[in-house]
């Protein structure tokens, strides 16, 4: 089951059950740009044709990151640009096919072998159109602008900007429902990353998973993130144990633990 919801004119959320995820459509005067692709080719195809129900027009694709939930439906959009940070390229080319078997086989060690078959089964599309710093994107009548904020989340997270809707797609910078995810992230930068965000005045924040958000909610998820980068100093400096820095972590052990072994 999915669902659009309408946060501004022409800006979409697509919210999913599976993994709480949220995908975006931008629509322009000429073209639209979907962010984020869903898990596997068939999550890509329901959201390609739920696409095509609210626009005719041509589209592009920018992926946040490389995770599989985000990254692995892209080829169901055929033969289309593909914008995304240089080291998502780079994380895709390199460790896609592996992101691929792990998922595969973590959804049929569950029970869920329709999922699994479907992320093995995956097409891994690479993007071809990498960004940097910045990138500026003319739908037509209508400016989106690309940001990276530096090493967070993952070390190649994209925010999608939209300026004329006072809205940005943060991808999994921003987590709402669950705590943030620290498997591959970079504790240290993750604040910053979020004061980037916040720099951009966008009152509509829409987290990569769990409902649309505004500037107060990101606020405090920054502060905690804050809190957990103070903690892990501590702890490498020897200052604190890992298990004092659990007791004083505003997120449950085994997040703090996965923080605590990032850089």
């Amino acid at each position: 089951m999915s669902r659009w919801i309408e946060v501004a004119d022409g800006v979409l959320v697509r919210r999913y059950e599976e993994l709480d995820l949220s995908v975006g459509l931008v629509v322009g005067g000429e073209s639209c740009l979907v962010v984020d692709t869903g898990g596997d080719a068939g999550q890509g195809g329901e959201l390609a044709a739920a696409v095509r129900e609210v626009t005719p027009l041509p589209w592009r694709v920018v992926l946040t990151h490389s995770h599989f939930d985000h990254s692995f439906g892209t080829e169901a959009f055929g033969p289309c640009e593909v914008w995304a940070h240089a080291r998502c390229h780079a994380d895709l080319a390199a460790h896609g096919a592996e992101q691929r078997e792990k998922w595969a086989r973590s959804y049929r060690e569950r029970g869920d072998h329709e999922v699994g078959d479907r992320i093995a089964a995956v097409r891994l599309v690479l993007p071809d159109h990498l960004v940097q710093d910045r990138a500026d994107l003319d739908l037509g009548g209508r400016r989106v602008v690309l940001r990276h904020f530096g090493p967070a989340h993952s070390d190649h997270d994209l925010v999608v900007h939209v300026p004329d809707a006072g809205a940005v797609y943060a991808g999994d910078l921003v987590e709402h429902g669950a705590p943030p995810q620290f498997g591959d992230a970079h504790p240290q930068g993750w604040p910053a990353a979020l004061d980037g965000i916040l720099a951009l005045d966008a009152p509509i924040v829409l987290p990569g998973h769990g409902e649309p958000v505004d500037r107060d909610y990101v606020r405090a998820q920054r502060a905690e993130l804050a809190t957990v980068a103070r903690l892990c100093r501590e702890v490498a400096a020897g200052a604190l144990s890992p298990d004092q820095a659990v007791a004083r972590s505003p997120y449950p052990e085994e997040f703090t633990r996965a923080a605590l072994g990032r850089p």
